[in-house]
């Protein structure tokens, strides 16, 4: 795999989530909420895609 995929399925209760695979081993690296049509997936990916690149990242594990 060259690249990280989206992927987009719809679970058994006729919801429909996306998992993001990594680009190394294709393994599972992040996975959505569950959405109540396509559309709203696709547009849980957009908002990922646009704005994960510059997403701060928070340790919460650190005490003050």
């Amino acid at each position: 795999m060259a690249y990280p995929k989206f992927e987009i399925k719809k679970s058994s209760n006729g919801k429909f989530y996306f998992n993001l695979r990594s680009k190394g081993n294709g393994e599972i690296i992040a996975t959505s909420e569950m959405y109540n049509s396509k559309q709203s997936c696709k547009d849980g990916i957009d908002a990922v895609q646009r704005d994960a690149p510059n997403a701060e990242v928070i340790d919460l594990t650190i005490s003050n």
